[in-house]
């Protein structure tokens, strides 16, 4: 590795633009709180202002200091952090007292956690003041203009960068009706009904990987899919194994999704033949696998997984890495550090996969939640959940990924600094 780059902040304003580019996007409502370890800024957190529609009051004393004390374990998750900063994004303009005992819980929730809050801030629709300064000469009421934070000079470096922010979650545009591909669409159809005979068949299951592995490693993993790849595609991920399969593939290679494979009875049956209501003597496995090779002309043999699966290269001596299960892979516990890159052009690929609709376009967006999720992004995690919920109606997976976000549950990755994503590669201090 080479030495991080830093980013140089000179005041409040600097530590406030990079707020919107280390969530990537402007936060309404919210609490966003910050460690610093030593002068360096660690972990970016960010929650809903409690109470009713933002207002504290309607939360009382017991409810505001369980709220703090809730933010202050998500913190705790950096180990390094001596300190923190505060920044509380209102939309309103005026004093700081409606705000008053919303701080000074939070104050005390993370001084007895090892990380006193070091300043803080309320930042409201047009104007922006420091919430303990009391010199009408610099801080009266409503304070300073938002354009100074806008216009900061870190602002103007991220941007310079190639940071971006973006709309809040759940304000992205969808899929006008009828944009879907009728092409798309009927290779789904097709691939489906040959998929029905063979969802069980190890040698598919394979393919299926194989395929994808090979879509994911092309050299733009984002280009515009031919219509036949496109629905033999979202025709996969139609096979809920199949689709929990892809996504532990992407962050813990092909040896994890195989074992999970096995694990719930995928190749015997198991799960396949009691969705379809049929005996295990009733389906008869497929020993052909529906090769789609003409689809991948174009299309790269998969890179080998090097120490992310057991199959590392190293000598006969070396021990084997353990292969996780679905489970610690899907929460975030294993492996130790996951394939952020090949998770990265995953949802590249579930983005455009997804386009069409149905229930592969909730498969896709819930495999782009849960990439967000695993980034630590519960807020576009938790939109993308819904928008399954709305494409298909009682998606499984998406309800109860769902629920751990609105659990306050963060991803394993995710709370630990040696393995969480990294929006940025430069260091700030």
């Amino acid at each position: 590795m080479t030495a991080p780059d830093h980013l140089r902040i000179t005041g409040p304003e600097d530590i406030l633009g990079f707020i919107p580019h280390s969530l990537g996007y402007w936060p309404a409502r919210s609490v966003v709180a910050m460690t610093l370890q030593g002068k360096r800024l660690g972990a970016t957190l960010r929650v809903d202002l409690p109470g009713e529609g933002g207002s504290p009051g309607s939360c009382g004393s017991a409810g505001l200091a369980a709220f703090a004390r809730s933010v202050s374990s998500y913190l705790e998750a950096d180990e390094d952090a001596d300190g923190s900063l505060l920044a509380l994004f209102t939309e309103t303009d005026g004093d700081g007292t409606p705000w008053t005992e919303l701080l000074t819980e939070l104050e005390n929730a993370l001084a007895d956690a090892g990380m006193p809050v070091r300043d803080a801030w309320l930042v409201g629709a047009d104007y922006w003041r420091n919430a303990y300064c009391l010199d009408p000469s610099c801080c009266q009421p409503p304070g300073r203009p938002v354009e100074e934070i806008r216009n900061s000079r870190l602002n103007a470096e991220m941007v310079f960068r190639g940071s971006t922010v973006g709309a809040a979650p759940g304000t992205s545009l969808r899929t006008p009706p009828g944009a879907a591909d009728p092409a798309v669409l009927a290779a789904q159809r097709d691939w489906e009904q040959l998929f029905s005979a063979c969802g069980r068949d190890r040698s598919q299951f394979g393919q299926v990987l194989d395929v994808w592995s090979r879509v994911l490693d092309a050299p733009a993993p984002g280009q515009k899919l031919a219509s036949d790849l496109t629905g033999y595609l979202r025709a996969s991920l139609c096979v809920p194994p199949w689709r929990d399969a892809i996504l532990v593939m992407a962050a813990a290679g092909p040896a994890a999704a195989q074992r999970g494979a096995e694990d719930f009875g995928v190749f015997d049956g198991g799960w396949l033949d009691a969705r379809r209501g049929r005996s295990l003597a009733e389906s008869k496995p497929v020993t052909s696998p529906l090769a789609p090779l003409p689809l991948l002309e174009g299309f790269p043999a998969p890179t080998p997984r090097h120490g992310r699966d057991g199959n590392s290269g190293g000598s006969a001596s070396d021990p084997v890495p353990e292969v996780p299960g679905y489970g610690e892979v899907l929460l975030g516990l294993a492996p130790p550090l996951p394939d952020w890159t090949s998770m990265a052009r995953l949802e590249r690929v579930l983005e455009q996969v997804g386009a069409a609709g149905g229930e592969a376009g909730a498969a896709a967006l819930t495999g782009q939640g849960w990439i967000e999720w695993c980034r630590g992004k519960g807020s576009f995690a938790d939109a993308l959940f819904s928008r399954a919920d709305e494409e298909h109606p009682g998606y499984r997976l998406a309800e109860l990924l769902g629920e751990l976000v609105r659990r306050g549950t963060l991803c394993g990755w995710a709370r630990r600094r040696e393995t969480a994503w990294q929006r940025f590669e430069p260091d700030v201090a």
